[in-house]
Formats: C-alpha cells, structure tokens, sequence
C-alpha cells in the first residue's frame, strides 16, 4: 500500500509529460498544415503573409500561435483564423480543414478566393464563426455546412457569385444568428425550412434572382432584428405573419414583385424602424395599423399601386424622418395630421391622385427639408409657412392646379437650393414675391401666369445654376445683373414678353450650356459678346425683332447642337463661321432676311440632321459640297432665290415640293422639280449663242436617235424585266427566328403597309424605324435603310458577313436581333421591339426622366457594361459597337438596358490594324479617331465614359467633355452633376454614383491606352455595385 503511494506522483508525472509531447507534436502538425496552404497560395507579397516565415521565427517550429491573424487556446491550438482583407487568392481545395480540430472562427472575407467552397468545410466541427462573403466564390452552397449545426452562429457568404437554390438544410442550423447571402447570383425559392432557425437575428438574402413565394414560416423567427430580401424577384403576397415579429427592426423587400395588399398585421411590428416595400406591385389601401408603429423612422412605399386615402393616423408617428409614399395612386386630399410629425424631414407624396389644398398644417414641420408634391390634382394656394422651420431645401409642386402667388415665405426661405412649381396656374408679381437666395441652384417657374419683370436679384444667386421662368406674362428688359450668376448653366426666359436689346453681359456666364430667349419681343443686334459663352450647347432665339447681322463670333461656339435664330429680322450673308459649328444637328435660320449665297463652308457639319433656310433671300446655286452631309434627314430651303442642280444627297432628294418650291429655278431628282440639263449649269441665261449652235444640232440629229430608240425600244424592255426579276431573286433573306426569311419579309410590308410613315417611330440619316405587329402577335422593330447608292454597294457582302455575326450575340442586354433582308426594293434589319424607346427620348422628356430614378439609372449602366464587356470580351473576334449613344440603349418595360443598332458595329481582326472611316455620333466619339481612324475596343469605352455621365447629369455632358486634359473626379463633385430633375439620392446609392462618376472619368481618359478595358469596368462594376 505504502509503495502505491509512492508510484502515484511518478505515474501522473509520466502521464503529463506524455500530455505535454501529444499537445506539442498536435501544435506543431496545425502550424505545418496552415504553413502548406500558406505555400499552396498564388498572391504571398502581402506583408502579413510574409510575416508567416517559420525561419525567422524559431517559436513558430512548435506552435502556430505567433502566425499573424492566427489565434489559439491555452493548449496552443488553433481557434480563429482572421486574414480579411489581406489579398489572399486561391482556392479552398488545399484549406487543413481536417487539421484544425478546435478552429472556431474563420473569417477569410475581401479577399480573392474563388472556385468553389469544399464540401469538407463541414469538419471544422467546431465552428461558430464562418465569414467567406467578398470573395469570387462559385457554384453552389454545400449542404453539407448543415453539419455544422452543433455551434454554428454566423454563415456570412455575401458579395460572391455563388448560384443554385439555398440549401434548405441550413434549416437545420439552429443555433445561427446571422445568415447573409446577399449580392450572389442564388436562384430558386426560399425555403420554408429557415423558418426553424429561432434564434436568428439577422437574414440578408438581397441582391439575388430569389423566386417564388416569401415563406410564411419566416414569421416563427421572433427573435429577428433585420431582414433583407429586396432587390429578388420575389412574388405573391406579404406574410401576414410578419406580424409576429415584435423584434423586427429593419423589414426591406423592395424591388421585387411583390403583390396583393399589405398586410394591416404589421401594425405588430412594435419595434420596427425602417420599412422599405417601394417598386413592387403592391395594392390596396395603406393600413391604418402603422399609426402604431410608434418607433418607424422610415418608411418607402413608393412605386406601387397603392390606393386610397393616405391614413389619418400616419401622423401619429412621431419618430418618423423619411416618408416617401410617391408614384402610387393614392387620392384624397393630404391630411393635416402631417402636420404633427415633428421629427419629419423628408415628404414624397409626388405622382399620386391627390386632390384639394395643400394644409397648412405643413407649415409646422420645421425639420423639413424635402418636400414633393408634383404631378398631383391640387389645387389652391400655397400655404404660407410652408418654410417656417428655415430648413427647407428642396420643394417641388410642379404638375398641379395651384393657383395664387408665391407665398411670402418662400421669399425668405435662404435654405432653398431646389425649386420646381412648373406647370400650375400661379400668379402674381415675380419681381415682388421672390427674394435672394444663396443656395439656390434650380428653380423652374415655366407655364404659370406669373407677371413683373425679371429681378435684378437673380444675379445675387451666386449657386444658381438654371432658371427656367419660360411661357408666362413677364415684361421688360433682360437685366444686365444676370450676368453675375456665372454658375447658370441653363436660363430659360422664352415665350414672355420681353423687350429692348440682349445684353452684353449676358455673356459672363460663362458655365451657360442652354439659353432660351425665343418668343419674346426682343431688338437690336445680337451681341458680339455671345461668341465668348464657348460651351454653350442649345441656343434659340428665335420668334424676336432681332435684327442686323448674325455675329461672326458665332462660328466660336464650338460645343453647340442646336441653333435657331428664325423668324426675326436678321439680313446680309450667314456668316461662314457657322461652318465651324461641327458638332450641330439643327440649324435653323428661316423667316429672316439673309441674302447671298449659301456657305460652302456648311460641308463641314457633318453632324447636321434639320436645315432650315426657308423664307429668306438666298441666291445662288446650293453648294454641290453638301452632298456629302450624310446624316442630313430634313431640309427646308423654300421661299428665296436659289437655282441649279440641288445636291445628290438623300435628304434634298427625299425632300418634298413645300420644302424646295418657291426658288428661281432649281433642278434634281426630286418631287416637283424638273430634271437638270446640260443648261442648269451656273451662267447658262447668258449663253445665248451656245444655245442656238446646240437647237442645230440637236434637230440635225433628232432623226438618228428617234431610229436608234426604235432598234433598241423593245430590247431595252426585255432587259428591264430580265434584269427585275434577276434583282427579286438576287435578294437575301436571313433570318434567325421561326420565321423563313422571305415569309418574314413580306409580314413586315404587311404589317407597315408598305413602310408607310404612320407605323415610323424613329428616323435617323441612314434609315428609319417601324413598328410591325407580326400575325402571330409579335411585335417587331424593323429598321429600314435608306436606298444606297451604286458606289455604296461595294461593301455590302462584308456587311453581311458583319450582320452574320451579330446573329451570334446572344446576350440578355443586347437588343434581340431576328434577322436581315436585303432585297432590290429594301434593307432592313429587324430586332425585338422594346416599348420604352431609347435612353435618349426619356431623358429628353421631363416627365419620363423622372421615372427613371437613381436605381433604375444604376442599373442601364451595369447593363450596358455587361454588353459591352460581351463584345469585346465573349465575342471571336471582338465586336466593337463602335456608335454608343444614348440613342442606341433601349429601355424595356423594366428599364433594363438593351444596346441596338450595330450599323457601324465592326468586327476586330487581330491580325490587322484596323483602320477605318470615322463611325459614330459626333461627342460620343473617341478623340484619337479623328487623326488615327484605327478602331479599338478603346472607343467603345471612351463612348461609355460620355454616356455613364449622361446618366448622372441627365443630359448630354458637353460642359464637362470641352477639355479632356484636366478631367479629373474631383474636377466634378456628385454634388455639382446630379440631375435636379430627380429627388437626391438616398445614401446607399450615393456611394454607387460616386463610384460611377469616377469609373466615367477613367474611360475619358484622352490617352486610350491609359482607358481601362471593358472586362476591367465590368469586373469593378461586380465588385462596387
């Protein structure tokens, strides 16, 4: 007994150090393992990974605990890896899960992973933490992580590009509190099983192609915080046992497509403080039950299709900041209880049914900072402390029935920075009832009733940068003042009855794209001066008493468009320095007085669709240079005195006896003219003798060729029908649809009658666009080119070849393309019919733009990054579209992006250089082409920058586009370039635009090899937004 006592410390000694050497060796086996994947790893230069060197630190040949990010338990095992953010790039293949018995937090999120996530990712047995999200993860979620389900606590795989349906064995995860998936490429419907996950706190599953059904078993997850399931295509209705969750805090289902009514049961939600169900198809009535949502802060409900009153007892919500009930069909009149949400600072009630006045009870909300109320039935007038708080920025009551003056606390509102009362029927003095406002950038006045004269105050807004006061009663003169608002950028005064001159300082303001002085009374010159607004884009003048010459310094207004100095009193020559004006497509100077011959200078504006020199003095014969005006679509030069052959170009021949008639004695090839002769030619009235000579011989020959005529009469007829039916058989019909070609073909002269001008819904200078309704109910868009002439034929077998591999693409943002038909009678091409039109004509429209709000603008650009990243990048070989404008990106009834008309498109051979002619749309073009003519993928992405901007500002850039060489992001802060047609974005789209504005800038870089590729923006686009 005495010796057992002995032996027993001995014996537990041996048994520790036994121990200690298990738990040495056992460490020293985790820090091999993690060792052996730290080689296996492509990217090693990041300072932490170089850290990881077991021969510059002798403790780490025992233990992996001194390894960076590494963490381990008192026994030196490993229990938490953390290398987020640290540009580790592999796969998980050669990951030690089978080494790391104790790991219990992995967090190897931002980094550059991909391939997919091993299915023995279930052996870390242990696990409560596993974060992989922002990574380049694909396939599918293994089920196997349900293995897991003994202590795991966080699954966060966000920000990847994982696919497939979620595994409803994550149902089996029981004790998961946070499960985020979001921003992957998941599909499928959610299953019901994640209902059993009862102590989850956290579900994000946004940004995915998620279908079906929301489940109602989710409402059983009574311990949830937050749920983000928006951003799907999620349907049916909102559970209704949502009202279970009392925890609830943030509820976003947006963008989806959601329907039925919602629900009156999450008037439960006690705890709830933002909502966001905006852009589904909601309807119905909005429940009274969300008076008592006491805590809500925010509420997004807009784009549905929500009806009824909006409810008394919203106002009982006094936490409430952002209500935003906009673009729904809500009606009635706006309750006063508004008026008592004290904490509110954001009001959309815009494109409703709203009706009666607008209370004055709005007047107590003195946090206010936005209010909306356009595009409604009010009526009445505006109510007088509508700025009682002084923090009202942003007030826009366009598109209603309002009547009276401008409340006198408008004139003292000083925060204001936006104002929009358009399209209402106000009165009263404008010079009286407006102040000074320092911040003020947009105010839009037009097509009211309001009379006075326009105030000298305005050149005291030095933040203003457009006012629009067109289509009222205004009176008097232009005020010199105006011209110290150097920030404006469009000044809209048209349709007033303005008099006396244009003042010369007008031309300080420098920053001016549009200016609208048209339908006035205005006299005198036009100054000088005006040639110094060098980025102006739009100016009309027209409609005046304007007189004398058209200045010379016009020719300096490079970046112009659209030009239009008709019906006023303008005599001598068009100056030839509108020549310089390469980038107009209108250019109208008729109903004046001008004389002398048209510039053969107008060759060089080679952007030019609409000439109008009607109704002047013109003599001469019209410049054969004009010919070359190819995107020429209108022209009218009736009414002077030109003579001769008009030019051989589409829109003079196309051109009708209204637009040429009334001249001293053209001739040509078109309606209403008499053919040229030899004695059309300049001077031929003087030439008297030549005359005479030629009435001789031409009777000495008369009986000569009436012989030869009868000879070869009736083998020229012969030859005409051999060679008509030859043309009807030579034709080429390709199609990719069901459809044989030449059926087809004839569908579509049924379906237009003809290509008759009532089925035209766009023309351009290489051909028209109809709408077909095909018999089996397809509708069809089918571009018609103009008749080519006999030298432009030559290419045509290698434009086929072009069309033949357009047919290919196969892409879900480039506009569907069913087939080509070239016959003798027409070429067309025919491509799915998309119902919104081009990007170009919503933009153009004020109402339309509106619609297309920041999300949706967001969107058209990454669709058209991912065409674009198509052609250039999935196309053999590359296609260069080589013609992106925002006239070429339809919209479909989603607005998503469909890029079209591949007419200049060109195929990149990489064994050649690529040259060719200049193709495109004038300030879309990349500038290297214009003294290289080498096509690349590099002017796609040039044209890209233009339009990504274009979206941004809301109209074509030129202001920012006129030097190149110092664009730069922080040149143009979002602030200065957001469109002030739209409501500011909230914040989590703001980062997105700021990103977009800085990815437009980099492919504007004048050096296109410094342009990044269209991979590049695409991969970026993935990664931002």
């Amino acid at each position: 007994m005495k010796s057992l006592t002995v032996l027993a410390p001995l014996l537990l000694c041996v048994t520790l150090l036994f121990s200690s050497l298990n738990v040495a060796s056992d460490s020293a086996a985790e820090a091999l393992a993690i060792l052996k994947w730290k080689a296996s790893l492509q990217s090693q230069n990041h300072s932490v990974l170089l850290s990881w060197n077991t021969s510059n630190n002798p403790n780490t040949k025992t233990s992996p605990c001194a390894l960076f990010g590494i963490h381990c338990n008192h026994a030196d095992s490993v229990t938490k890896i953390n290398l987020t953010g640290y540009g580790v790039k592999r796969t998980l293949h050669s990951f030690p899960f089978s080494s790391l018995p104790n790991l219990a937090e992995l967090d190897l999120s931002i980094n550059e992973l991909y391939g997919i996530i091993p299915h023995n990712i279930s052996q870390l047995s242990k696990l409560t933490y596993l974060d992989l999200s922002y990574n380049q993860f694909s396939g599918q979620i293994p089920p196997e992580i349900s293995h897991l389900f003994l202590h795991l606590q966080t699954l966060h795989l966000a920000g990847n590009q994982l696919n497939g349906s979620i595994p409803q064995e994550l149902g089996q995860l029981k004790f998961l509190t946070d499960l985020a998936l979001c921003s992957n490429k998941l599909n499928g419907s959610i299953p019901a099983s994640l209902g059993k996950l009862s102590r989850l706190l956290s579900l994000i599953l946004f940004d995915n192609s998620l279908s079906g059904p929301i489940p109602p078993d989710l409402g059983n997850l009574r311990n949830l915080v937050e749920v983000y399931l928006d951003t799907n295509s999620l349907t049916g209705p909102i559970p209704s046992t949502f009202g279970n969750l009392r925890k609830l805090s943030v509820l976003s289902m947006f963008k989806n497509s959601l329907s039925g009514s919602i629900p009156s049961e999450l008037g439960n939600m006690e705890s709830l403080s933002e909502i966001s169900l905006y852009h589904n198809n909601l309807s119905g009535l909005i429940p009274t039950s969300f008076g008592d949502l006491r805590h809500l802060t925010v509420a997004r409900l807009y784009e549905n299709k929500l009806s009824g009153p909006i409810p008394e007892e919203i106002g009982n919500l006094n936490s409430l900041v952002y209500l935003e009930l906009s673009e729904n069909q809500l009606n009635g009149s706006i309750p006063a209880s508004l008026g008592s949400l004290s904490n509110l600072e954001i009001l959309h009630l815009r494109d409703n049914r709203l009706s009666g006045s607008i209370p004055n009870e709005i007047g107590n909300l003195m946090k206010l900072i936005v209010l909306e109320l356009d595009h409604n039935n009010l009526t009445g007038n505006l109510p007088q402390g509508i700025c009682r708080g002084g923090s009202l920025e942003y007030f826009t009551a366009a598109d209603n029935q309002l009547t009276g003056p401008i409340p006198q606390g408008l004139k003292n509102c000083t925060s204001l920075k936006r104002v929009y009362l358009e399209r209402n029927r106000l009165r009263g003095n404008i010079s009286e009832d407006l102040g000074v406002y320092p911040n003020l950038r947009f105010i839009e006045l037009s097509d009211n009733e309001l009379y006075g004269e326009v105030s000298s105050n305005w050149g005291l807004c030095r933040s203003l940068q457009s006012l629009s006061i067109a289509r009222n009663n205004l009176s008097g003169t232009i005020p010199a003042e105006i011209g110290n608002s150097r920030q404006i950028h469009r000044l809209d005064l048209s349709s007033n009855h303005l008099v006396g001159e244009i003042p010369k300082k007008i031309s300080k303001l420098t920053s001016l794209l549009y200016l609208y002085l048209n339908g006035n009374k205005l006299s005198g010159s036009v100054p000088l001066e005006l040639g110094l607004m060098s980025k102006l884009l739009c100016l009309d003048l027209s409609a005046n008493q304007l007189s004398n010459s058209i200045p010379e310094t016009i020719g300096n207004l490079s970046m112009s468009f659209y030009l239009n100095f008709s019906v006023n009193r303008f005599s001598q020559r068009i100056p030839i320095q509108v020549g310089k004006l390469t980038r107009l497509f209108h250019l109208d100077l008729s109903h004046n007085m001008l004389s002398g011959e048209i510039p053969g200078e107008f060759q060089s504006l080679q952007s030019l669709e609409t000439l109008n020199l009607s109704h002047n003095n013109l003599s001469g014969e019209i410049p054969a240079s004009l010919e070359k005006l190819r995107g020429l679509y209108t022209v009218d030069i009736s009414y002077n005195e030109l003579q001769g052959p008009i030019p051989n170009c589409q829109a003079f021949l196309n051109a009708s006896v209204q637009e040429l008639g009334r001249n001293k004695g053209l001739c040509g090839n078109a309606r209403g003219l008499p053919p040229c002769t030899p004695f059309s030619k300049k001077g031929h009235n003087n030439n008297k003798t030549f005359l005479v000579v030629m009435f001789s011989l031409l009777s000495v020959s008369c009986l000569l060729i009436s012989s030869i005529a009868l000879l070869f009469a009736f083998k020229r007829k012969k030859d005409t029908d051999e060679e008509r039916q030859s043309n009807a058989s030579d034709g080429i019909f390709f199609s990719v649809t069901s459809f044989n070609g030449r059926i087809l073909y004839k569908e579509i002269i049924r379906a237009t009658k003809d290509f008759d001008a009532q089925y035209c819904i766009g023309k351009g200078g290489y051909g028209n666009v109809y709408k077909a309704e095909l018999s089996s109910g397809d509708v069809v868009a089918v571009k018609k080119f103009h008749s080519l002439h006999t030298g432009e034929m030559a290419d045509q077998r290698q434009f086929l070849n072009e069309v033949r591999a357009l047919v290919e693409t196969r892409h879900r943002n480039i506009a569907k393309f069913y087939g080509f038909c070239s016959s003798a009678g027409h070429s067309v091409l025919v491509y799915k019919y998309l119902e919104r039109g081009s990007l170009a004509s919503v933009l153009s429209k004020n109402e339309e733009s509106k619609k297309l709000d920041w999300n949706k603008r967001v969107n058209i650009v990454k669709g058209v990054v991912n065409a674009l990243s198509y052609l250039h990048h999935d196309c053999s070989p590359p296609i260069v579209h080589r013609d992106i404008t925002s006239n070429n990106i339809l919209l479909d009834l989603e607005y998503e992006a469909h890029l079209s008309d591949f007419g200049t498109a060109k195929l990149l051979n990489p064994d050649s250089s690529n040259w060719s002619n200049i193709a495109g749309t004038y300030g879309y073009i990349a500038p290297e082409l214009s003294y290289t003519m080498q096509v690349t993928e590099k002017c796609d992405v040039f044209s890209f920058g233009v339009l990504a901007l274009e979206l941004i500002v809301g109209a074509y850039p030129g202001e920012f586009l006129s030097n190149l060489s110092i664009l730069t992001a922080e040149s143009i802060p979002l602030n200065n370039v957001l469109d002030q047609s739209l409501s500011p974005p909230p914040p989590e789209v703001v980062n997105k635009l700021v990103f977009i504005l800085e990815l437009a800038v980099s492919c504007l870089n004048i050096n296109p090899k410094s342009r990044p590729t269209m991979h590049t923006v695409s991969q970026l686009v993935f990664d931002h937004i």
